[in-house]
């Protein structure tokens, strides 16, 4: 399919901005890349690329022809996944964007028990905290947790997401164990900066109340935190996926739990369109499979504290799986 690879290898060119750039994606020489585009401006005589010594850039033929392959190149996709399911199974790339911590600890052994279940299915994750553009950069489908921003994007809710904060016993034994969340005030706390919220927000009947928390030690990965945590050196906010295992084994000890912390989802996201990729489908169900309803990590929610009913959850109070789409937190 020569033709079709010269106009994969076009738009990589355009969203790449380079030759150079393109090829590495694509894992070709550079030659190989630029005979190809010389080739498809051969046959359609007419000039797809501007080039200059700044860069290359469509030209308004090619932005035109790469909106058009593009349509054909996911309908050709399209068409493929389904003599695949004819045939009884699940084939091709599956790219998905993950968070780093959450990704490795559990949504990792998901992916592996994917790809035992559909040998001819290939998959792609990229493991980053970063928030990856879907439609820009390819991806088939991401796993986020908390607000989604995007609002042409398609989301399906897997499940609640709680958070709660941990000291170790030691540092419990030392400084003392807050009843309410006004002595957090007196008290070292370990800050995440991943998020540009600062405040610990937490629920006493009704209200919400907002604590600043003071400390010396910052980190944006929740693993640091926790570690920081278990050694004594402060109260961290961890997400119950995280901290669960450590509040198991007692090295940290949950608090303040009678004033439950907001709770957030864990969503799969995916491009719009009313078409589902077969590959997105069967992550989607395995995903709700494994994480749905209270997810093993959170046994009990807590012992049955901190748990929130659907009206805690704006806009979150679709079951886990069922797909909507949303707007811009």
């Amino acid at each position: 399919m020569s033709e079709l690879d010269d106009i994969r290898s076009f738009i990589a060119v355009v969203e790449a901005g380079g030759f150079g750039r393109a090829a590495q994606s694509l894992g070709l020489a550079k030659s190989i890349v630029s005979r190809r585009i010389s080739r498809l401006e051969a046959e359609l005589g007419t000039r797809l690329l501007s080039r200059t010594t700044r860069g290359v850039s469509a030209t308004e033929a090619g932005l035109e022809f790469k909106a058009r392959s593009e349509r054909i190149l996911a309908e050709l996709e399209e068409a493929r996944e389904a003599v695949a399911q004819q045939a009884g199974g699940v084939a091709g790339r599956l790219r998905l964007a993950m968070p780093l911590t959450f990704g490795y600890r559990h949504v990792a052994p998901v992916l592996g028990e994917l790809a035992q279940l559909y040998p001819r299915l290939e998959i792609d994750a990229q493991a980053s905290d970063r928030y990856v553009d879907l439609i820009g950069e390819h991806f088939d489908a991401a796993i986020r947790i908390g607000s989604l921003k995007d609002s042409s994007l398609i989301a399906r809710r897997i499940a609640a997401v709680h958070a709660v904060v941990v000291g170790s016993p030691d540092y419990l034994a030392r400084r003392g164990r807050p009843q309410t969340p006004a002595e957090i005030a007196g008290h070292d706390c370990l800050l995440y900066t991943g998020t540009q919220e600062q405040d610990w927000v937490f629920r006493a009947g009704k209200r919400s109340v907002s604590v600043r928390p003071q400390g010396r030690l910052r980190s944006d990965s929740g693993d640091t935190l926790l570690t920081w945590a278990a050694s004594g050196l402060g109260l961290a906010l961890l997400p119950t996926f995280i901290a669960s295992d450590a509040i198991g084994s007692g090295a940290v000890e949950p608090i303040l739990l009678d004033y439950p912390l907001p709770t957030h989802a864990l969503h799969v996201v995916r491009p719009p369109g009313a078409y589902v990729p077969g590959k997105v489908r069967v992550l989607i169900d395995l995903l709700v499979a494994r994480f749905g309803g209270i997810p093993y990590w959170d046994p009990c929610q807590m012992a049955g504290h901190g748990r929130a009913s659907p009206k805690d959850l704006p806009g979150e109070d679709a079951e886990a799986g069922e797909e909507f789409a949303h707007q811009p937190a």
